[in-house]
């Protein structure tokens, strides 16, 4: 799987770029606040649907611009594809020239993992990290799952508003059983897929850990959730719903699941360094890229910002050697010094880009 243009329109701080990409490691270097980051994102934007940085789509829409177009072409080893996303009032998002009706029908045709800056509190910040990493991947290769998580999430909120009223309008409780069994339904259906992602992981991650620190480290990951029983979630919905009315909120379910990483049996987001945690979370990328591929039989696009410049000379390019047969698109401040492998290099200033 490889992107083979990208065109973008008031797009950030870019007017009108088009970008034709090589199949193996593409380097966009310049310094900071040139574009780079928004070439990466506007490929995660045509994988997703959605942005990893703006949480409103107006956001990434060039100022003083009413809308910003975005289109990707890709080749699988089965097909080729066009993705064509429109930003505006509304946005409108067209697979091979049709327009979509449903997130889920962008979601997996074009696969990617990213490294970004920010990585490194998916094992050092909180839960919520930790589940959003594992959504983006089992969304990419399960696309129900979001749509399941979606159900799940509405569900919550109906929930909590309900559980306000019983506090402050003295609503019957007993209608409370109408939205606890639609939560379980929807809750182990999240946790099966999560479980079966956490487990594909596991099997990777051991060996690629073990190769990157010289045997010196045990990685171990283990997934923390109280949803994998229906009938013993309803039981604990049910003992706590005294709480949850007093609070407002519904205080269990997978909106409040974790995963845990170990090295050498302690807890890293305690005990590890700095430099363990960004070796366990590049073991973790580089296990969900493996996965992937074992998965849809390619490699997904890796996507990499301002990561490189983490690694030293040795390093990047160990890195770089055991990814292959995978399209690389890395940013940077910097030009990179690669030994050995196929590159191109386009550098970026203020939104442009020359090749």
């Amino acid at each position: 799987m490889w992107i083979k243009n990208i065109k973008i329109k008031n797009f950030r701080n870019y007017e009108k770029e088009e970008i034709n990409l090589e199949k193996n490691i593409n380097i966009f270097y310049g310094e900071n606040a040139q574009g780079k980051t928004n070439i990466i994102e506007a490929i995660f934007l045509c994988s997703l649907g959605k942005s990893f940085r703006a949480k409103k789509d107006i956001e990434m829409i060039k100022l003083n611009e009413q809308n910003a177009i975005i289109e990707i072409e890709y080749e699988k080893s089965d097909r080729d594809g066009k993705i064509k996303i429109e930003l505006g009032n509304k946005k409108n998002i067209y697979l091979n020239g049709i327009k979509i009706k449903k997130l889920s029908e962008l979601l997996g045709n074009l696969n990617i993992v990213i490294f970004t800056p920010d990585d490194i509190n998916i094992l050092k910040g909180g839960p919520e990290n930790r589940r959003k990493f594992l959504d983006i991947m089992i969304s990419q290769l399960r696309p129900n799952y979001m749509h399941v998580l979606n159900l799940y999430m509405k569900t919550i909120d109906q929930r909590n508003k309900y559980l306000k009223q019983i506090k402050e309008e003295n609503k019957d409780e007993k209608l409370l059983e109408i939205w606890d069994e639609k939560l379980a339904e929807y809750a182990i259906k999240i946790c099966e897929y999560r479980e079966e992602f956490i487990n594909k992981i596991i099997k990777k991650i051991e060996k690629i850990h073990e190769k990157i620190t010289d045997n010196k480290e045990k990685i171990e990951i283990k997934y923390i959730t109280e949803c994998r029983n229906k009938e013993n979630y309803l039981k604990l919905l049910k003992e706590r719903k005294k709480l949850d009315i007093i609070k407002g909120f519904t205080t269990k379910g997978v909106h409040r699941d974790d995963f845990v990483i170990y090295i050498n049996k302690k807890e890293i987001n305690i005990y590890g360094s700095q430099g363990q945690n960004r070796t366990a979370m590049l073991s973790l990328k580089l296990a969900e890229l493996q996965v992937i591929n074992d998965e849809i039989g390619e490699y997904p696009i890796l996507l990499l910002d301002d990561f490189m410049s983490e690694l030293d000379k040795n390093r990047r390019k160990n890195f770089l050697e055991n990814i292959e047969n995978t399209q690389v698109i890395i940013t940077g401040t910097e030009k990179l010094d690669i030994e050995n492998l196929e590159y191109l290099e386009y550098n970026v200033s203020n939104g442009q880009v020359i090749k």
